[in-house]
C-alpha cells in the first residue's frame, strides 16, 4: 500500500518524551519518541483504548526527528550564531497528599497497595519529572495514503486535546505542515520553516543503524488503553 510523508512541527514551552521512566522518575529523552507522537495522532482522531489494529497500520511507518537550536545575529551583522539551550527542567511532585481520609471522594484519590489496603505512612508519593524547555522539532511520519485526510484533519481539529508528551506540555505552534510525496520534499519544508524561524539544526534521529549514535527505544506501540504495550525500535542520533 502506498504511503505519504507529513511533517508536523513540535513546539512548545514545555515538553517531556519518557521511553523508560518510572513512577518515581519521569524523566525525558532529547527528541520525541514515536509512542508519543503516534499517541497524539490517535489523541486527535478521538481514538480512545487499546486500537492494536490501527497501531499495526501506524507503527510501521518510518518516523524521522530534527532538533532546532535558536540562533541570534553574529557580531559580523551577517551570519548567526547559536544560542545555548535551556536546561532540563524538574519538577518535584507529591501525589496524593494533603487529601482527608475522612471524606469518601478525597480518599479515593489517595495512593493504596496492591491489595487496596492504606499505604504505609499515608500513601503520599514523591516523584520527580524532567521536561525539555524551549525545545523545537520537526517530525517526519510515514503514514498510510489512504489514511491522509482523516490524520491530516485530526492534527487541525482534534477530537481530544493534544499535547507533547505530559498534558501541561502545550503546542504554541501549528502542528500539521502538509503531506508529501517522498521523504526528501518534507525535509525540504522542514528546513525552510526552521530558516524562517532563525533556527539551526542540532541533531536528527533516525530509524536504524547509521553513522552516529546508535541506540535501542522501546517506544513502538502494539496497545494504547489501560494497559500499555509497546516493542523496541534501534535508531540514530545524527549530529548535524
Amino acid at each position: 500500500m502506498s504511503s505519504t510523508y507529513l511533517l508536523l512541527w513540535i513546539e512548545a514551552p514545555l515538553q517531556s518524551w519518557g521511553a523508560d521512566s518510572k513512577f518515581g522518575r519521569r524523566d525525558t529523552l532529547p527528541f520525541p519518541t514515536k509512542s508519543g507522537i503516534l499517541g497524539m495522532v490517535l489523541c486527535a482522531m478521538g481514538a480512545s483504548g487499546p486500537q492494536h489494529d490501527l497501531l499495526a497500520r501506524l507503527s510501521e511507518g518510518a518516523l524521522q526527528v530534527a532538533s532546532y537550536v535558536r540562533t541570534t545575529q553574529g557580531k559580523d551583522g551577517q551570519t548567526r550564531e547559536r544560542v545555548a539551550k535551556e536546561p532540563l527542567l524538574r519538577d518535584f511532585h507529591m501525589v496524593g497528599s494533603g487529601y482527608d481520609d475522612k471524606d469518601a471522594w478525597q480518599k479515593l484519590l489517595i495512593p493504596k497497595t496492591s491489595e487496596g489496603k492504606p499505604a504505609v505512612g499515608g500513601g503520599s508519593k514523591m516523584t520527580y519529572r524532567y521536561y525539555l524547555q524551549d525545545a523545537k522539532f520537526a517530525v517526519v511520519l510515514e503514514v498510510p495514503a489512504d489514511m491522509l485526510d482523516v490524520i491530516g484533519n485530526a492534527l487541525q481539529n482534534p477530537v481530544y486535546d493534544i499535547y507533547f508528551g505530559r498534558k501541561n506540555c502545550v503546542p504554541t505552534e501549528r502542528i500539521f505542515h502538509g503531506s508529501f510525496d517522498c521523504i526528501a520534499e518534507a525535509w525540504q519544508k522542514a528546513t525552510a520553516l526552521a530558516k524562517e524561524k532563525q533556527l539551526r539544526e542540532e541533531f536528527r534521529v533516525l530509524d536504524g543503524e547509521h553513522e552516529g549514535e546508535a541506540m535501542t527505544l522501546n517506544d513502538v506501540p502494539v496497545q494504547f488503553g489501560e494497559v500499555k504495550k509497546y516493542r523496541d525500535r534501534r535508531v540514530t542520533v545524527v549530529p548535524a
